[in-house]
């Protein structure tokens, strides 16, 4: 080997040292590939069709670190077409355009197929994602797109239909240990000629720090490494020095912020105190604005409580003043409270769902005239006309219960609300009870009445 070569191997080497370990250790083979083997595993109908060149159009939607873009290189190192990476956050319709008419004329050309990869697919407007339609349709471009977006908000449904999805999951802690110990071993493209140890609570905790991302967990035992030196010993302080705080994944305009807050509501729903708080807390770590908690526990108290317990309403707006007195994070205590107090508190959706009925029936039934007995008849006219004539003063009656009908014609009889046997809505089912009960009786005695009077000829 002459100089020259030995400074090009010399180049080669260095600039492979100077890309980030997460880089250097991407899989580049299946067996190396950790995680996703629902998707991936051996047999599975995604690996079969990389395996012979048979890949359709897809999408990658999972976290950051599962494997998306590793995917994809993985696709593009066994296809026999040619790969045509992009990002949709720098490129324009006019290069998508003109990557598309030179994939057009190397199919027409070499029979063979483009694959297009885009990152974060999620990015492109809907001009950008219709110009890949007819292309994809032909099948002259296989399209591989990788998001962190729930792909059924974000890409457009024409083209989605077209495409399969595939799920990827975060990675768990033990299978993020074993990213990360491979990288701590790997002598030709990991840490392995540092020869710096690790102590199990350590490994432990830089998995559990990399909350399900490779990149994440990959780019925390670079820098503890870096900081050890070359032969050094990473324990749980020199981990923790650098670590810092992790940045829980989070995204307060993203899906993660639905799931967390559907999370939140659901567990409170389902009485469980200890799991609500958690998800509280994992929702203020990661930035919440508290105030956007509140309104939907107000929402929950009224929406979910109810009148099984009216003063869940109260303590919420109560919580809200609480919490614009003091601010954070002292008002954070005021929110705990209302949640273990929503949680444990009994349940009822009744109005809620007698509001629904009751609107829609509104809604479909239009202006029903109000019936003349309940009309009010502040005018001599409208006493002739017959407003208010025959109105049944219910505080003159026994138990305040009359058989007068306040509904418009053609509702007579609805019901709408149906209490549960839950708190204090039990009295209200018991009341509502004896009201009906008495109203049938009332209406019966009614109905004789009448009938009487026909056969009297009354």
């Amino acid at each position: 080997m002459d100089f020259f070569e030995q400074q090009d191997d010399s180049v080669e080497r260095s600039a492979a040292d100077l890309k980030p370990l997460a880089d250097r250790m991407r899989p580049v083979e299946f067996d190396q590939f950790v995680g996703q083997e629902k998707i991936v595993g051996p047999g599975t109908p995604l690996r079969q069709a990389i395996e012979q060149d048979r890949v359709g159009s897809l999408i990658f939607w999972g976290p950051p670190g599962s494997g998306k873009t590793t995917l994809a290189e993985m696709i593009a190192k066994k296809t026999r077409g040619q790969f045509v990476p992009f990002s949709a956050v720098t490129s324009g319709i006019k290069e998508v355009k003109q990557v598309l008419s030179k994939a057009v004329n190397y199919y027409q050309m070499t029979g063979k197929r483009t694959y297009v990869f885009i990152d974060e697919i999620h990015r492109f407007n809907k001009a950008q994602q219709d110009a890949f339609l007819p292309y994809v349709e032909k099948g002259e471009v296989v399209l591989i797109g990788a998001t962190t977006e729930n792909p059924s908000f974000e890409v457009n449904s024409a083209l989605l239909s077209r495409m399969r999805v595939h799920v990827l999951e975060r990675l768990t802690a033990e299978q993020m240990r074993q990213v990360i110990g491979r990288a701590l071993e790997d002598h030709e493209r990991g840490l392995g000629e540092l020869d710096i140890t690790a102590t199990d609570e350590a490994l432990e905790f830089m998995a559990a720090a990399a909350d399900g991302d490779a990149r994440r967990g990959l780019t925390l035992l670079e820098q503890t490494a870096a900081y050890v030196g070359q032969g050094g010993a990473i324990g749980i302080d020199e981990v923790r020095q650098i670590h810092q705080k992790s940045a829980l994944v989070y995204d307060k305009a993203g899906e993660e912020h639905f799931n967390i807050i559907s999370a939140l509501h659901k567990t409170i729903r389902g009485g469980d105190p200890d799991a609500a708080l958690y998800w509280l807390a994992r929702m203020l770590t990661a930035g919440e604005d508290p105030r956007y908690i509140i309104r939907r526990l107000v929402r929950f108290a009224s929406e979910d409580v109810g009148l099984a317990d009216p003063y869940a309403l109260t303590l919420s707006l109560n919580v809200r003043e609480a919490y614009h007195f003091l601010g954070s994070p002292e008002g954070e205590l005021a929110i705990a409270q209302l949640v273990v107090y929503l949680a444990c508190a009994p349940k009822s959706n009744a109005i809620y769902t007698a509001f629904g009925k009751v609107m829609a029936d509104a809604e479909q039934s239009g202006s029903l005239p109000v019936p003349l007995w309940i009309r009010n008849a502040p005018t001599a006219l409208m006493k002739g006309l017959g407003y208010g004539k025959d109105y049944k003063y219910a505080h003159e009656y026994e138990g305040g219960i009359t058989d007068q009908e306040y509904f418009p014609e053609g509702l007579e009889g609805k019901r709408y609300y149906f209490p549960k046997e839950a708190g204090r809505e039990a009295r209200i089912a018991e009341y509502l009870r004896t009201y009906l009960e008495r109203r049938r009786e009332l209406m019966a005695d009614k109905t004789r009445a009448e009938t009487k009077k026909k056969g009297s000829g009354g």
